[in-house]
């Protein structure tokens, strides 16, 4: 060590120190144990008050900690989320709908996305700029990888790095898309969303406005939406099929809504759609207005 770093006889060694130390004994172990060992290292730490980790720190390890029981359902992109394009689709076809998609690559499928053949980035169209070259898409896609929507992530991951293969499509047990994981996806679950420095920043998941409404995500968690309202938007049976604030305005008119429609909740809750298309709800409004009862359009 170097002079004034060497640590006194009688000195505890910190906390990370401790942990190396512990994944290093726990090598070789079930994976559960290692889990274990270090959420009890953890509390422990933190009930002594030593040893206390920054914020982010502690959030990067304890979501590394619960990695490994995360399925493929848990973090991959939904299907009406997918951006694809035909596999006869021209150069022209293609570069529009990556500059509509804001994405650098697409899924590419033939006739429907049940049928999915591989992936297209916007690197493989460079050859074809300006040089009068012939363009077949067929002949440029790259494979993706197929799997179950029950898949462990860390296993995806593996097989990631095993086939080189960043993309894999999940398929539900017909043999239909279901979803879609890249391994972006993936490395998000432990550290957190990632942003390249092409994109733009996604609008915030729920906003407190100052008229005392909030804007939400149609796909923001039901649970802190309510945590936000401090009110339980439904009981323990309905909740076992619903997961979002979308998800939770489907139960309530078992319809998708249209924009600008507006749809009450019996807690007093009033959801006013602001952006939606035939298959989905994208943005709601959210109030809480229980003497209101006369908003033009609403929907029990």
């Amino acid at each position: 060590m170097k002079a004034g770093h060497k640590r006194g006889e009688n000195q505890a060694p910190s906390f990370m120190e401790g942990l190396l130390r512990r994944i290093r004994e726990l090598t070789g172990r079930d994976e559960e144990d290692v889990r274990e060992a270090l959420e009890d290292m953890i509390e422990e730490a933190e009930s002594r008050g030593i040893g206390r980790l920054p914020p982010e720190e502690r959030t990067l390890l304890l979501n590394a900690v619960a990695f490994g029981e995360l399925r493929v359902d848990d973090v991959m992109v939904p299907r009406a989320d997918i951006e694809g394009i035909d596999l006869h689709a021209d150069l022209a076809a293609v570069i529009a709908a990556m500059q509509r998609s804001g994405h650098s690559r697409l899924v590419v499928y033939r006739g429907t996305l049940d049928e999915v053949v591989g992936i297209v980035h916007v690197k493989d169209l460079l050859p074809f700029w300006g040089n009068g070259r012939a363009f077949s898409l067929a002949e440029i896609v790259r494979p993706v990888l197929v799997v179950p929507p029950s898949m462990r992530v860390l296993d995806l991951l593996l097989e990631m790095r095993r086939s080189h293969q960043h993309v894999a499509i999940v398929v539900d047990e017909f043999g239909g898309t279901d979803g879609l994981v890249t391994i972006e996806d993936i490395c998000e679950e432990i550290v957190g969303e990632l942003q390249d420095e092409h994109e733009r920043a996604a609008a915030p998941m729920l906003v407190d406005r100052p008229d005392g409404a909030i804007e939400a995500d149609a796909r923001v968690d039901l649970e802190e939406l309510e945590d936000r309202l401090g009110t339980r938007l439904l009981d323990e049976e309905e909740r076992e099929d619903v997961d979002t604030v979308g998800g939770l305005i489907y139960a309530l008119v078992d319809r998708i809504p249209e924009k600008g429609e507006v749809i009450r909740h019996p807690a007093g809750i009033r959801f006013e759609i602001l952006d939606a298309d035939p298959r989905r709800i994208r943005r709601v409004l959210i109030l809480r207005s229980p003497d209101d009862r006369s908003a033009e359009g609403e929907t029990r």
